[in-house]
C-alpha cells in the first residue's frame, strides 16, 4: 500500500489544528456561560491544548491514510480510530480526476478523485500526491478498466461460443478486427496473453522472484488522440456569450458582507445622474434613480464576473482519445483532467443561447451514468464552443444519428402559450397596481406593456420545440434562451412517462418525459418532448419501448458500445 506525499501530512496537520483549536474556543465559552469557575483565560489554555491535539491527529490520519492498485479493484484505507477500507472496482470507476490549483501546481502536486457511476460524491480523494504519481494511476485505472472491459467481452464471447453449434465458419471482419488490435487503453504496444502483467513497484500486488526476472518494463503512457482544441477566438466569444450563475452567488455573498460599504458606493456613483445624497435624505425620484444605476452596475459586475469565471475555466480546453476513454484538461488559476467513458455516456446535447446562434456557434454536453467533479452533476462539456456545422458533425460522428427531420407540436400548443404569458403577465401588472396603494408610484399601468411580449414569447417558445423519431435514436429539442437539441440512443432510456396536466387534457396534449441514467441536475431538466397530441404522444411511447427492447437485443448481441469515440 502506498500513502500520499509527505506535504499531505502538514495539510492534514494545520487543518485539523485549527479546526480542534476553533472547537476548543467555542467549548470554552459554552462552558463558560454555563460553569462560573470557567473563565474568558481558560482559552488560553485550551486554545493550545485543541491546536496541538489537532496537529497530532492530521499526522496520525496521514500515517493511516493507504491506497494501493490491485488486480480488480482500487483499495483505499483511512480513518484514525474508526478505520474504513474500499474497494472500488475498476467497472464502476468511472472518472480518475486530476485537480491542481495555483500553489499544488508550484509545489508540483495534486488532487486525485475517484467517481464512480450513479455516486452522488466522490467515492474517494487522494490529498494530495505527487504530479507524477497522479499521471501514474490516471493511466494505471484507464488501462485496468480497459483490461477488465476485455475480459469480460472475451468471455461473452467464449459464452456465446459454447451455445452455438460446432461448426467451421469463416472468422468475420469483426474478429479479425479483435484479434488484430490491442488491448483498448494501450495503443502504444500489442501485449501477448502470454506476458504476464506489468506491476510497478511500489504496488501491492505480490511477485514471485521468479515472475519478477521475466516481467518487461513498465509500459509507457497510452498514446492520446488529440480531438478538439478550444482556441483563444472561441474561447473568448464563449466567456462573453455564456452565463455563470455562480457569478450570481459570488454578487449576493459580497454584498451580504458588505452591505454598508456596497450601498455607500452605489450612492456615490447615483449621485451625478440625480440620486440622493445619503441614504434617508433623497426624494422619491432620487431613490428611482439610485435603483436603476444600482441595478446596472449589478448586472456589470456580475457579467464581468461571469466571463472572468468562464475564461479561467476553460482557459486552454484540450479534448483528447485515449482507447475507449475521452479525456480533458482545462483550467487557468485551477487546472483539471479527467476522462469521460464512451460506454458511460447516456445522451449527447447541443446548446446554443442567442448570441451564440446569431454567430453560427453551438456547444456539445455529454450526459455521464452517474456523479462527474464540477461537472454540473453528471454533465461535461466535450466541446465548450464551435461552429455549428463542426459540432453537427462531431455529434453525429459520435452517436451515429441520421439528420433529424424535426416534428414540431399541434398549432394548439402556441395558443397554451399564448394563455399561459398572458397570465403571467396579469400577475406583473396586479403587482405594480398593489404597489401603487403603498407606495407614491402612480403610473402602475405603464407596467401593461409587457403584454407587447407575450405574442412574440409564445412563438419563439413554439418554434424552438420539436422531436424526432429515428432508427437508433431520439432526438428532443427545446428552449429559446438556452436551446438544446438532445440526442438520446434507444438503449439508453430508462422509462419514458406521459404526463398530462389539467389544462393540456382539456386541449387533447400530453408531455412525454424520457429519463436515462444520467444525474438530475438543477439548471437542467429531464429531456422533454412538451405539448404533442395525445395519438402523437401514445405512439412515440410506443414506438420508444418497442425500439428500446431491440436495440438492447441487437447490442447484447453485436456487443458494441453503441457510441464512437473517433468522432473527428
Amino acid at each position: 500500500m502506498n500513502r500520499l506525499h509527505p506535504l499531505s501530512a502538514v495539510t492534514y496537520a494545520l487543518q485539523y489544528g485549527f479546526l480542534w483549536l476553533s472547537l476548543a474556543m467555542v467549548l470554552t465559552v459554552v462552558l463558560g456561560g454555563v460553569f462560573d469557575p470557567i473563565g474568558s483565560t481558560w482559552f488560553l489554555v485550551a486554545a493550545p491544548l485543541g491546536f496541538v491535539a489537532g496537529v497530532a491527529y492530521g499526522i496520525a490520519y496521514y500515517y493511516r491514510f493507504e491506497y494501493g492498485i490491485t488486480p480488480d479493484t482500487f483499495d483505499v484505507s483511512s480513518g484514525v480510530v474508526a478505520r474504513r477500507s474500499r474497494e472500488i472496482p475498476y467497472e464502476r470507476i468511472q472518472n480518475v480526476d486530476v485537480r491542481q490549483g495555483v500553489l499544488q501546481r508550484l509545489l508540483g502536486l495534486a488532487i486525485v478523485s475517484l467517481e464512480t457511476a450513479g455516486g452522488g460524491t466522490t467515492e474517494a480523494t487522494l490529498n494530495f500526491v505527487s504530479e507524477s504519481e497522479a499521471r501514474r494511476l490516471q493511466d494505471r485505472i484507464r488501462q485496468r478498466t480497459a483490461e477488465m472491459k476485455e475480459r469480460r467481452r472475451r468471455r461473452e464471447r467464449e459464452a456465446a461460443s459454447e451455445v452455438e453449434p460446432s461448426e467451421p465458419s469463416e472468422p468475420t471482419p469483426d474478429d479479425e478486427r479483435d484479434a488484430a488490435e490491442p488491448v483498448p487503453g494501450d495503443e502504444t504496444d500489442t501485449v501477448e496473453p502470454s506476458v504476464p502483467e506489468p506491476t510497478p513497484a511500489n504496488e501491492s500486488e505480490p511477485v514471485a522472484p521468479e515472475d519478477r526476472r521475466e516481467r518487461p518494463p513498465e509500459p509507457t503512457r497510452p498514446r492520446r488522440q488529440r480531438l478538439f482544441d478550444l482556441e483563444a477566438r472561441e474561447l473568448l466569444l464563449y466567456s462573453f456569450t455564456s452565463f455563470r450563475p455562480a457569478a450570481v452567488a459570488t454578487v449576493l455573498v459580497v454584498f451580504f458582507f458588505a452591505t454598508d460599504l456596497i450601498l455607500e458606493l452605489l450612492v456615490t456613483i447615483a449621485q451625478p445622474f440625480g440620486g440622493p445624497e445619503g441614504i434617508g435624505e433623497g426624494t422619491t425620484a432620487s431613490y428611482g434613480i439610485l435603483t436603476i444605476v444600482s441595478a446596472i452596475n449589478g448586472i456589470i459586475i456580475t457579467y464581468v464576473l461571469s466571463v472572468a469565471y468562464t475564461f479561467g475555466t476553460y482557459y486552454d480546453f484540450q479534448l483528447g482519445r485515449t482507447g475507449e476513454d475521452f479525456v480533458y484538461e482545462r483550467g487557468l488559476l485551477q487546472r483539471y483532467s479527467g476522462s469521460i467513458p464512451v460506454e458511460k455516456v447516456q445522451s449527447v446535447t447541443v446548446t446554443a443561447n442567442p448570441l451564440q446562434r446569431l454567430i453560427g456557434y453551438a456547444g456539445l454536453w455529454v450526459e455521464t451514468a452517474g456523479y462527474g467533479p464540477d461537472s454540473n452533476g453528471g454533465s461535461q462539456s466535450a466541446v465548450p464552443l464551435a461552429k455549428q456545422g463542426r459540432v453537427h458533425r462531431f455529434t453525429e460522428n459520435l452517436t451515429g444519428v441520421e439528420t433529424p427531420s424535426f416534428a414540431s407540436p399541434p398549432p394548439m400548443a402556441r395558443r397554451r402559450y399564448l394563455a399561459r404569458y398572458s397570465i403571467i403577465a396579469t400577475v406583473i401588472v396586479a403587482i405594480f397596481f398593489g404597489l401603487s396603494w403603498i407606495t407614491p408610484f402612480e403610473a402602475w399601468y405603464v407596467s401593461a406593456i409587457v403584454f407587447l411580449a407575450v405574442p412574440p414569447a409564445a412563438h419563439l417558445k413554439y418554434v424552438n420545440l420539436g422531436y424526432y423519431v429515428g432508427e437508433d435514436h431520439l432526438v428532443i429539442r427545446r428552449g429559446f434562451w438556452s436551446r438544446r437539441t438532445t440526442v438520446i440512443p434507444y438503449y439508453r432510456i430508462q422509462t419514458v412517462n406521459t404526463r398530462r396536466s389539467i389544462f393540456q387534457r382539456r386541449l387533447g396534449l400530453a408531455s412525454l418525459v424520457v429519463d436515462t441514467a444520467s444525474s438530475r441536475t438543477f439548471f437542467w431538466t429531464t429531456p422533454t418532448i412538451y405539448d404533442v397530441d395525445l395519438e402523437d404522444a401514445r405512439d412515440v411511447h410506443t414506438t420508444g419501448r418497442k425500439r428500446l427492447q431491440s436495440a438492447l437485443r441487437e447490442r447484447a448481441r453485436d456487443d458494441e458500445m453503441g457510441l464512437s469515440v473517433d468522432f473527428t
